[in-house]
């Protein structure tokens, strides 16, 4: 099984930047989860809301391609960029990736 580079970054300054190892067929909501990051998933990561919404900032190419349905989920997010995807759906095909988690300071009732 091909294992790949997951780094991730985070827009709240207190946040570290990680890399982590993301194996194919793995999404980012996965591994996130796997590890102790917190990435929200209302719908329990079955492309159901948009809460798991992350910034791709390397590796587009990488991941599976976007859905219409996916899509139409980051059109509610918040603030959604042209590299705007959901957690649940970066899944790794072949290659490493970086993503960027949003504040989510938002959901969390800070």
């Amino acid at each position: 099984m091909s294992i790949f580079k997951l780094k991730i970054n985070f827009e709240e300054a207190d946040h570290e930047s990680i890399e982590l190892p993301i194996a194919a067929g793995e999404s980012v909501l996965d591994v996130c989860l796997d590890n102790g990051i917190e990435l929200q998933h209302n719908c329990g990561g079955v492309c159901g809301c948009s809460t798991c919404h992350v910034y791709v900032t390397k590796g587009m190419d990488n991941i599976e391609e976007i859905s219409d349905k996916e899509e139409d989920f980051i059109d509610r997010a918040v603030r959604p960029k042209i590299t705007s995807r959901l957690g649940c759906q970066c899944v790794v095909i072949n290659g490493d990736i970086e993503v960027t988690i949003p504040d989510q300071s938002g959901f969390m009732g800070h």
